[in-house]
């Protein structure tokens, strides 16, 4: 496994992983927003949207700096799981959507991929200046609150989100270093 940051090379994989979460009918976050650029857009406007992202000096206001990534078996070459990271955060996302958002594609959970791609993505938070992370879920998410738990999560806070209309659970992960 590996991450790949997003590039043309992957659109039709990046649809078909789209694809499946229909498919399955399955709700979809932790895309960053590709479900919804391929909808309305096209993947070629998503990955400009993800570039304008890490560019720093020119962030679009009232975003945050955020790296997405696939998260690709490398023997079959598939996209298992998407996760974006967030080395910073405006109000919103301190409340609903916090650090780190992910998603693993409907046909391959259950099997470990989501609390190894999390265990992954942490141990880069410090190059990015993180020592603790926001991770949020759906309280009836229970996949994903263990993800977040196995990782190391603590929930903070329970509420009832407007923007999403569901009662929502904020963990936070206190990022050890090494050495």
């Amino acid at each position: 496994m590996r991450f790949v940051f997003p590039c043309k090379e992957y659109e039709q994989k990046a649809i078909d992983f789209i694809r499946e979460f229909h498919d399955y009918s399955s709700p979809i976050n932790g895309t960053g927003g590709l479900d919804s650029y391929l909808e309305t857009g096209s993947y070629d406007d998503w990955l400009a949207k993800i570039m304008r992202y890490v560019d720093i000096a020119n962030m679009p206001e009232g975003k945050v700096p955020e790296f997405t990534y696939f998260y690709v078996r490398e023997e079959d070459v598939k996209i298992i799981g998407m996760i974006s990271v967030r080395s910073a955060l405006n109000d919103f996302l301190r409340k609903e959507g916090g650090n780190i958002g992910y998603c693993v594609r409907p046909a391959e959970r259950g099997k470990g991929y989501g609390t190894q791609m999390l265990r992954e993505a942490l141990a880069f938070c410090p190059m990015i200046g993180l020592r603790e992370v926001i991770i949020t879920c759906d309280k009836i998410n229970i996949a994903s609150a263990g993800v977040i738990k196995n990782c190391g999560g603590i929930l903070e806070d329970e509420f009832y989100s407007e923007t999403f209309k569901e009662i929502v659970q904020r963990y936070l992960i206190k990022i050890c270093q090494k050495g």
